[in-house]
């Protein structure tokens, strides 16, 4: 295995790491919208609290699927074939979710408004659920021949594992929302947002044990790569722990902080089980290895060059964007005219 195969596999994690990190709390806002908005003007505010930022979150999972592509075609052509329909739903998802902001800010009427409220959380709702499961069926091992094509059955991608790591997926970009909101709404709400999030970590104690109990079965990670598998159990949980002492202290930027490592061990979680492999099979003499999936060297090379060239920039666009649009909203500031322009500040 070449040093730019290995660096762009890490590379893909990062993304994949990336997008749960910043669209995580764009999900976790908009199911915030039915299961804490108490009425359309709090949910409006809600809305407009990712507006800024939501599609920008968005090219996170654009660029993981193109880097994937591009370094290593053969783990995308598997991947996004056999699992079409999850990932069809998931962009359906997505684009319903993405749509709301916009005729949400157009609508005339507040049963209009309403109703487009609705596509916003029904999106930020399945988006996370449908991409939770096919990251936990996909390292359970499926059926593919030795060149490469998957054929997951229903209970391949629908099992115990995938339904509880769907429902993860949401249950803590839940989480990171409400910590989002703590940082960009007014003190009340503020304290409600993670008097909410306080209560619901004790849901997530027994949530993690089940979940590593079914992968500790139904998963080779803990038999094949026990010791770094065990640590990256260990910082998810000190993670959560650390989010709910936050909470319990009523600090949302270590919350928020603690919420998005939760998240992103996740990721990590998976890419270090399935290395040196892209895809699981059910047969292990069948499984894609980095090797086997990666492009050419000179197209590593060439993509490497524009890593680094547009890294930066992308960088120092996220950072700005957050910076100016940093501090508190409050609700006499909202005009549903613009769903994306920044509010005045407080």
């Amino acid at each position: 295995m070449s040093f730019l195969q290995l660096m762009w596999f890490c590379v893909i994690g990062l993304l994949f790491a990336g997008f749960l990190l910043f669209e995580g709390f764009d999900f976790g806002v908009g199911m915030a919208t039915r299961f804490l908005a108490r009425n359309g003007d709090e949910r409006a505010l809600f809305m407009r609290a990712v507006g800024p930022h939501w599609d920008g979150n968005e090219v996170w999972l654009i660029t993981a699927g193109g880097a994937m592509f591009a370094a290593f075609p053969l783990w995308y052509a598997s991947l996004f074939s056999g699992y079409y329909i999850l990932l069809f739903l998931v962009l359906v998802s997505l684009i319903l979710r993405g749509v709301s902001f916009e005729f949400a800010s157009q609508a005339l009427t507040d049963k209009e408004r309403n109703i487009w409220q609705w596509a916003n959380f029904v999106g930020c709702l399945f988006a996370p659920f449908f991409l939770g499961m096919m990251l936990t069926s996909f390292i359970q091992g499926v059926p593919m021949d030795d060149k490469g094509n998957v054929w997951a059955g229903f209970f391949d991608v629908v099992n115990w594992l995938s339904i509880v790591g769907g429902i993860a997926v949401v249950f803590f970009c839940f989480l990171h929302g409400l910590h989002f909101l703590s940082l960009k709404l007014g003190p009340g709400d503020s304290r409600r947002m993670l008097n909410t999030s306080e209560k619901l970590y004790w849901i997530a104690y027994p949530a993690l044990v089940v979940f590593v109990i079914l992968a500790f079965f139904m998963t080779d990670f803990y038999k094949l790569r026990p010791v770094t598998s065990w640590m990256l159990t260990v910082v998810i949980l000190a993670a959560t722990i650390c989010g709910h002492v936050s909470t319990v202290k009523k600090r949302g930027g270590f919350a928020f902080a603690s919420s998005g490592i939760t998240l992103m061990a996740v990721i990590a979680w998976i890419f270090n089980g399935i290395f040196p492999r892209v895809m699981v099979a059910e047969d292990p003499a069948k499984s894609m290895m980095i090797t086997e999936a990666s492009a050419s060297p000179y197209t590593m090379k060439i993509m490497t060059i524009v890593l680094c060239i547009f890294l930066p920039i992308v960088l120092a666009y996220f950072v700005w964007s957050y910076f100016i649009q940093r501090k508190r909203l409050v609700s006499n500031d909202v005009s549903m005219t613009d769903l994306r322009k920044p509010l005045a500040v407080h």
